[in-house]
């Protein structure tokens, strides 16, 4: 019999220290991989920022310090009364988009969830399908449809095709699904209407879903490009990042401009990020409670 079979926790205490090491270890590389994340992501914004900041003939210098930092980019976008055109038309595109797709996302997502009809599973399978289609090859057919309907170069004609998204289609279907069948049934027995049940009981229960999918809608449309370049003729209803695109000639390309744009132009998807992060965190923070 050894000293360590007599005194088991001597033997604890000196088989610690590697396992500590081996945890310190292991902590250090998952930090250093976030570290490591965040710059990744980080950068761009920094890099952005920066050449907003610089003369014309620095800004394909690689320095992200400008040797004469400037606002004069600044100044010459916010003057430019094109701007706060394509500003409008972005902010107004991107609210009624994300406002259209919590409504009728949300509301055939719960159909699809709670009610139970004959090939139910079949229109969800075909929605689902959609996913699958690269947006390249829907252009075409969304523009002959814009065409027929005299869509084009409207507010109507940028919107139509993301008024309503499989993706969040399946996103609140899976959401409703940890709604209890038992709150719907005691809202139908207490008389409400369908409706009712959806926008007064589900609803509310589902608030995180409603957040990411409001963010996901909105970022999408502020920052769509291809579409809208396809669709718009006139200067007037060009959103952002087409408008952004004309800074510049034939010959060189204004990227100090379209930095100074595209920096301006995060304000609003900060002001949307920060307004419904905090119910996705209350999402969480219940989920993680009732699991």
């Amino acid at each position: 019999m050894t000293v360590l079979d007599i005194h088991p926790t001597t033997s604890a205490v000196l088989a610690d220290p590697p396992v500590r090491r081996q945890r310190n270890m292991g902590q250090f590389l998952r930090w250093l991989l976030l570290f490591a994340g965040g710059i990744a992501m980080v950068m761009p914004i920094v890099y952005m920022i920066s050449t907003s900041l610089k003369w014309p003939h620095e800004v394909y210098n690689i320095n992200l310090v400008p040797d004469e930092p400037t606002l004069e980019n600044y100044l010459y976008v916010l003057e430019d009364g094109r701007f706060y055109g394509w500003f409008w038309n972005s902010l107004l595109i991107a609210t009624l988009t994300t406002v259209s797709n919590l409504f009728f996302d949300s509301l055939v997502g719960y159909t699809l969830c709670k009610f139970r009809f004959p090939g139910r599973q079949l229109v969800f399978i075909a929605i689902l399908s959609t996913l699958m289609i690269p947006t390249e090859m829907l252009v075409i057919p969304w523009y002959l449809m814009s065409q027929s309907f005299g869509w084009l170069d409207s507010y109507w004609g940028i919107m139509f095709p993301g008024m309503m998204t499989a993706f969040g289609t399946f996103l609140m279907k899976q959401f409703f699904e940890s709604v209890p069948d038992d709150f719907i049934e005691a809202a139908r027995i207490d008389g409400l209407n369908e409706f009712q049940i959806w926008w007064t009981v589900a609803m509310p229960l589902v608030k995180p879903a409603l957040a990411a999918l409001a963010i996901f809608v909105f970022l999408g449309n502020w920052t769509a490009f291809l579409w809208p370049l396809v669709v718009t003729n006139s200067v007037e209803m060009y959103t952002i990042p087409v408008g952004l695109s004309g800074f510049g000639d034939e010959v060189d390309v204004a990227w100090e401009l379209i930095m100074t744009g595209a920096a301006i132009s995060t304000i609003p998807t900060l002001v949307v990020f920060l307004i419904f992060q905090r119910f996705i965190i209350r999402g969480v923070v219940m989920a993680g409670l009732k699991g």
